[in-house]
């Protein structure tokens, strides 16, 4: 069986070609390299660069290497931006799925995995949130997230594909340092700027209804997110007609200021955080339940909040070497 991986030179894409080679499975990459780095496809496995708003480009990388399992992860995901932009996300997230699912069932594919988010849930007032929990998304980002279910999941029912959505939490973390996050979106990479440039981390609002006042939140470790999809991906192919819907998070919380202590004793950087005003849109406690992902898939996440900042600090630091200088 192929899989074509889109937005497989990105920083979770890449991950999730590695596990499944590692599984034994075949793969291509369908990319953009908008974000994506074509350094990061690895030897061997194949690279289509084309937009998941271009048809035709999609069909011939179905026929040429005869795929039979698609996983996308394609997708503009900056929560922020897409406020400002929400007809390019709305174009980019809903029409490339469209596009791409219409070659994909034109081509007969088996099984489709999606690369869902947590911001479908929006402000969840629960103390774990489950795949039964309303959605109720706070962004056109996650809106288009949800909406992208809803299709995802409509096409399966019609035409027998195989589906599943997975709902990701904050991921961080690397398998190794080539492959970490170059970005500075999430809280980890944002705290190591700054620690980079011997400025106090930023906590954004230390009054929330939480026990030390700041936010809570789930984190899984990229390499086990990879592994999701690749169990995702063998009990599709196993189990056709398939439908599911799954929270991909350890089902722990951890505030904003516990990470920041954890990180600056990783890094050795000791410096203490300033307050900053509270982020609009940003809920007190988003932690999953991963009880179903545990039932429906042969999967556990391994790797805890320590060596994702231990594994992201390497990546860092390849990437910044200068940041291993203490003030």
């Amino acid at each position: 069986m192929t899989w074509l991986i889109t937005g497989g030179a990105g920083y979770i894409g890449a991950h999730v070609v590695r596990a499944l080679a590692a599984a034994g499975e075949q793969t291509v990459v369908y990319d953009d390299l908008s974000t994506g780095s074509a350094a990061r496809v690895p030897d061997g496995v194949p690279l289509v660069t084309g937009s998941t708003l271009d048809g035709e480009r999609i069909a011939r990388a179905l026929a040429d290497h005869e795929v039979t399992g698609v996983v996308h992860l394609a997708a503009k995901k900056q929560a922020g931006e897409s406020v400002a932009r929400p007809l390019r996300y709305y174009r980019e997230n809903v029409e490339g799925l469209r596009v791409l699912l219409d070659a994909v069932t034109a081509a007969d594919v088996a099984s489709f995995v999606f690369s869902s988010s947590a911001a479908v849930y929006g402000m969840p007032d629960v103390e774990l949130v489950t795949e039964d929990t309303p959605c109720l998304p706070m962004s056109p980002y996650g809106e288009t997230k949800l909406a992208g279910e809803w299709l995802v999941r409509a096409t399966g029912r019609a035409t027998g594909l195989a589906t599943a959505s997975l709902r990701y939490f904050n991921v961080a973390g690397a398998a190794s340092p080539d492959l970490a996050d170059p970005g500075v979106s999430n809280l980890i990479p944002m705290v190591f700027e700054r620690l980079t440039e011997h400025a106090p981390p930023r906590v954004f609002g230390a009054d929330y209804d939480t026990p030390d006042g700041t936010c809570v939140r789930d984190y899984i470790h990229v390499a086990d997110l990879a592994e999701a999809h690749v169990a995702a991906a063998q009990v599709l192919r196993s189990r056709p007609g398939r439908d599911l819907t799954l929270n991909i998070g350890r089902g722990e919380g951890v505030s904003v200021r516990e990470m920041i202590d954890r990180v600056t004793a990783v890094t050795g950087h000791d410096l203490a955080p300033v307050t900053a005003p509270r982020r609009p849109g940003d809920p007190a406690r988003v932690v999953a339940s991963a009880d179903r992902a545990l039932t429906e898939l042969p999967w556990k996440p391994r790797h805890d909040v320590q060596d994702m900042i231990r594994s992201a600090w390497e990546g860092w630091l390849r990437l910044h070497p200068e940041a291993a200088a203490r003030p």
